[in-house]
């Protein structure tokens, strides 16, 4: 998925944002409530990860502005204000869940994550195609019954073809979710992630290119 961590603490936001790139994500990182509202402008993000109490602008008015746009971009809100009138405040605000500081690293993954199936077509946990299989939870690649290693950006473009079931995944839209914004738009990182997974995944090949078009599985 592509995410943006909006939290003015540069250490949690750093900390977020390297465990959710663990798991194969593209993260952006914002630390404070105008650079968000910048960023959602620009990027169409899955999950927004957001801190209330922000400086520049305040959380709140970042929550409501990404309801407004009406996109499919879901809201998870990240704050140390953890009773009851601060959750449905924040939910009130359009905020689609709310996980109070300190928080564990494995609850956020698996609030990410059913963000995610909600922001966009749920795809099923375990994704199959032309004898290839990617379980998304146990982070795991068989060709044939074949483990295949793969590094997390494979593993992120694999997941996006399967997710497109035969239909072409143009490079642009790779970009889009398997990188950061920090990736030149006229980087070959796209055509050598193809190069690798199809030496990965051997013969006969299985991801095809559409010249003009994309990419996409036999």
């Amino acid at each position: 998925m592509r995410i943006l961590v909006v939290e003015d603490e540069p250490l949690l936001a750093d900390a977020v944002a390297e465990w959710l790139r663990g798991e194969s994500h593209a993260v952006d990182v914002a630390l404070d409530g105008g650079a968000a509202l910048e960023r959602v402008g620009v990027n169409d993000y899955d999950v927004v990860i957001l801190d209330r109490d922000l400086p520049v602008v305040h959380g709140d008015q970042v929550c409501r502005a990404i309801g407004a746009a009406g996109g499919g971009t879901r809201v998870l809100m990240l704050t140390a204000a953890a009773d009851i009138d601060d959750r449905v405040a924040g939910l009130a605000l359009g905020a689609d869940d709310y996980l109070p500081k300190p928080f564990a690293f494995r609850e956020l993954s698996a609030r990410v994550a059913a963000l995610g199936r909600r922001a966009r077509t749920a795809a099923p946990p375990v994704l199959a195609r032309a004898g290839i299989t990617l379980d998304a939870h146990l982070h795991q690649v068989f060709r044939d019954g074949r483990y295949v290693p793969l590094s997390r950006k494979e593993f992120a473009v694999l997941a996006e073809l399967l997710r497109a079931d035969g239909a072409p995944v143009s490079a642009e839209q790779l970009l889009e979710k398997a990188w950061d914004e920090h990736t030149d738009p006229f980087t070959q990182a796209v055509r050598m992630s193809i190069l690798k997974l199809r030496r990965k995944l051997g013969d006969p090949p299985v991801v095809l290119t559409e010249p003009g078009v994309g990419y996409r599985i036999r």
